[in-house]
């Protein structure tokens, strides 16, 4: 389960939100940290093994790490991930790593200074590098995520594939998605993942597919001599649904089966009108029985056409 804690976020990337923001949700509208346990203890208990925690930026929300505390020690619960952006993170990555959460993925889409800033619109890549080194040098295991987006980060993909050689990095270039909150017209894909991996190829012909890891949400290959591997996420053209095990929960508390579905349980309102943990149970075997077979027709199948931010949707 993907696990938004806010929606909030200290970066404005163009194909995010507007520059000005989103209508960020009251306090009373997010669900408690008291609550996101209760859920997690039921959902857990129900089988799911691994929660990675997203935003927004989850260490803008106040003290984020009470709730890792709270959930790290939960009996059945395997493992604990994190995407961030980068610019809080450093100070915490030493408890981070004292409480098993080991994986970190972080949202990088340049190496340049100057395109940073343009996507983003905050001056804080030297805070997202000091972040990236931290990591390695506590040994985590960092996966960069890199939306490829047409006309603006383009000439990084090479850059940051040859941070694989030197660092033992998995770098992944995901294809762009129309979740911007409206901040710009969205022109459709045009580097998609094939697309991707011809550029790549260009420079590194002795790129070799490895194997996939079950469930994988991306294909993956390795550069001979390198570090670090490489992978490439489907996210637009959806090859990956078929054996997709993920689900959702927004900031506002709504369970989500796939990141393209129109409205999905409100997991918040069953908890605050009442609902047991049985009860709470069936309601989302129910949601989960009832998923799409695929992003088409979630998307399809949605009221609105209209993209909300990833910051609401979670990540």
């Amino acid at each position: 389960m993907r696990l938004a804690v806010t929606d909030k976020c200290n970066l404005r990337c163009f194909y995010c939100m507007p520059e000005e923001g989103i209508d960020w949700l009251s306090r009373k509208e997010l669900l408690s940290y008291e609550e996101m346990l209760r859920i997690c203890r039921v959902l857990v208990d129900m089988g799911i093994e691994k929660i990675r925690i997203t935003g927004g930026e989850p260490f803008v929300r106040k003290d984020m790490m009470k709730l890792l505390r709270a959930l790290s020690p939960m009996a059945g619960l395997k493992e604990i991930s994190l995407t961030t952006n980068g610019v809080l993170t450093a100070p915490y990555i030493p408890e981070l790593k004292a409480l098993g959460i080991n994986s970190i993925n972080l949202s990088l889409d340049t190496l340049d200074a100057g395109r940073f800033f343009s996507i983003t619109r905050r001056d804080e890549f030297a805070a997202v590098r000091h972040t990236l080194n931290e990591l390695l040098k506590h040994n985590m295991e960092v996966k960069i995520n890199a939306v490829v987006m047409d006309g603006r980060n383009t000439q990084d993909i090479i850059p940051l594939v040859n941070l694989t050689k030197e660092m033992p990095v998995s770098v992944r270039f995901i294809e762009e998605m129309p979740f911007n909150g409206e901040s710009h017209v969205y022109q459709g894909l045009q580097w998609d993942y094939l697309r991707i991996m011809a550029h790549i190829s260009e420079s590194y012909p002795q790129i070799q597919k490895i194997k996939d890891a079950p469930y994988s949400t991306s294909y993956n290959y390795h550069i001979p001599g390198h570090q670090g591997n490489i992978g490439v996420i489907a996210a637009y053209s959806r090859t990956f649904c078929g054996t997709c095990n993920r689900i959702r929960l927004t900031p506002q508390g709504e369970l989500k089966t796939c990141l393209y579905e129109g409205r999905g349980l409100q997991v918040k309102e069953l908890l605050r009108g009442g609902m047991n943990n049985g009860e709470l149970q069936q309601q989302l075997l129910q949601a989960m029985h009832q998923r799409a077979k695929d992003g088409w027709e979630a998307e399809a199948g949605a009221r609105s056409s209209s993209h909300e931010s990833m910051a609401t949707i979670g990540g």
